[in-house]
């Protein structure tokens, strides 16, 4: 029996999620959004949110701002499952959280940990040894290499580089295209190649 699954947002970022559960066999029973309006491809609007309805069902946190993903998940009671694109390179060693998200041709190697909630985009990299923490968003085409850390919450934007060993704090923001190297403290906004802080407020 197919696992049943039901989305949690009606938005661009869901639409991938949606494709990627499909491409994974799951039922997509729908989708909640707390706009009437919204729709999802084919799938019914299911209005809002309410815990004793569809017990039988996983969701998926199909939201791209981290910390909306966030504030959901500590309110739905139902069990989370993971979007893992069959396209994706996951290695055996890995492990991957719950709710979390893999897009089209991502590769996590050895012994990464993934942490609950996180979106890794598509063809983004993350090299062995590496920690990524809950409700963190690694962008398209960005590289973690090895034996890095990302903080909870943290966006890794599009096409960034961050270097082997460097340690980035929690609810931090680097900028597409930079290159990190050197570790970065929570709440930093950091731009560049080499990357620099452009601010910083503790989250």
């Amino acid at each position: 029996m197919k696992q049943q699954v039901i989305l949690y947002g009606g938005g661009g970022h869901a639409k991938v999620v949606a494709e990627c559960l499909q491409a994974q066999q799951a039922a997509i029973l729908g989708f909640i959004d707390d706009n009437p309006n919204a729709t999802l491809f084919e799938f019914p609007h299911l209005g809002k949110y309410f815990a004793l309805a569809n017990q039988q069902s996983s969701f998926v946190i199909a939201i791209g701002e981290n910390k909306i993903r966030k504030r959901f998940s500590e309110l739905i009671t139902h069990s989370f499952v993971s979007a893992l694109h069959p396209s994706a390179l996951i290695s055996s060693s890995a492990k991957i959280g719950r709710g979390s998200m893999i897009f089209h041709r991502v590769v996590v190697q050895a012994d990464t940990t993934i942490g609950n909630h996180v979106i890794l985009n598509t063809s983004s990299q993350i090299d062995h040894d590496s920690l990524i923490e809950d409700f963190a968003h690694i962008g398209p085409g960005a590289i973690v290499c090895g034996s890095a850390k990302i903080g909870e919450g943290s966006l890794i934007g599009a096409g960034s580089v961050i270097l082997p060993g460097i340690e980035i704090g929690k609810w931090c923001t680097i900028a597409a295209g930079s290159v990190v190297t050197k570790s970065v403290p929570d709440g930093a906004l950091v731009i560049g190649s080499p990357a620099k802080i452009k601010s910083h407020q503790q989250s």
